[in-house]
């Protein structure tokens, strides 16, 4: 509507603004004999149709001195409606308004009106550009094959810590020697991102704690169900998440995540 308003103006800045006869002698006149009228009354509006429909285009909105585009646009197309109004209705004696007039009027009050009702009528809130489509999510609890970022490679239960050199999701087969006890105060070493791992969306069944990578075990944030994170690496069994505000922490507990 605002691109056929405009359009139907800038052709109207090029018929007869007005005719006039005076003493036998009689003249027509168009919006660009006269700079201010047709650079200022009619190109005015054209250059907010313009910006009404970039700012839609847009995926955020563009400001210019604290005011958006669309907003800045409405002024344009409102000015250029109001002095083409009362050029209208003040017509001079002998002076008769011209179709460019009338045309420019009527498009001129088309723009401002859909730019005023937009916010107020959602069928015209509709994006011009539509967002691309995301990825179909896998169903809720389903793991992709070959587990994150190594294609073929089995699944194991969580808890479950690869042996050195192992890819992540196959266990070792050798046994533990039995009687040996485990060193409990020794530090573990930090496990090393997976080479082709590759950055994913996911969700999270249920609430969960996210980890300082430093190891420690104090929680920064904690992830909720129904919303997508990003994975930015894996370390063993865990994943590297991000949240939306930019934090990032250590999600020990993947199972039953939901891949984007």
């Amino acid at each position: 509507m605002v691109i056929g308003a405009a359009v139907l103006l800038f052709i109207a800045s090029f018929l007869t603004f007005y005719s006039y006869s005076v003493a036998g002698y009689s003249d027509t006149r168009n919006a660009w004999d006269d700079l201010g009228t047709g650079l200022g009354t009619y190109m005015g509006a054209v250059i907010g149709a313009a910006l009404i429909v970039l700012n839609r285009c847009l995926p955020q909105q563009r400001k210019v001195a604290g005011l958006d585009l669309g907003t800045v646009g409405t002024g344009f197309a409102i000015l250029s409606a109001w002095t083409l109004f009362w050029t209208l209705v003040d017509v001079p004696d002998n002076v008769d308004a011209g179709i460019g007039l009338i045309l420019g009027l009527i498009a001129a009050l088309v723009i401002a009106g859909a730019a005023i009702a937009t916010p107020l009528v959602p069928a015209l809130q509709v994006a011009l550009v539509p967002a691309p489509k995301p990825a179909a999510p896998q169903p809720y609890g389903a793991q992709p094959p070959g587990g994150y970022g190594y294609p073929g490679a089995p699944q194991q239960p969580y808890g479950a810590q690869p042996q050195p050199g192992q890819p992540f999701g196959q266990q070792s087969a050798a046994p533990q020697p039995q009687g040996q006890a485990q060193p409990q105060d020794q530090p573990q070493p930090q496990a090393q991102p997976a080479a082709d791992f590759s950055p994913f969306w996911f969700a999270v069944p249920v609430p969960r704690p996210l980890f300082a990578e430093d190891g420690s075990q104090a929680p920064i944030a904690e992830l909720a169900p129904g919303t997508w994170y990003l994975a930015v690496e894996q370390r063993g069994a865990h994943l590297v998440a991000q949240t939306q505000d930019g934090r990032r922490g250590v999600l020990q507990d993947t199972s039953g995540i939901q891949r984007g």
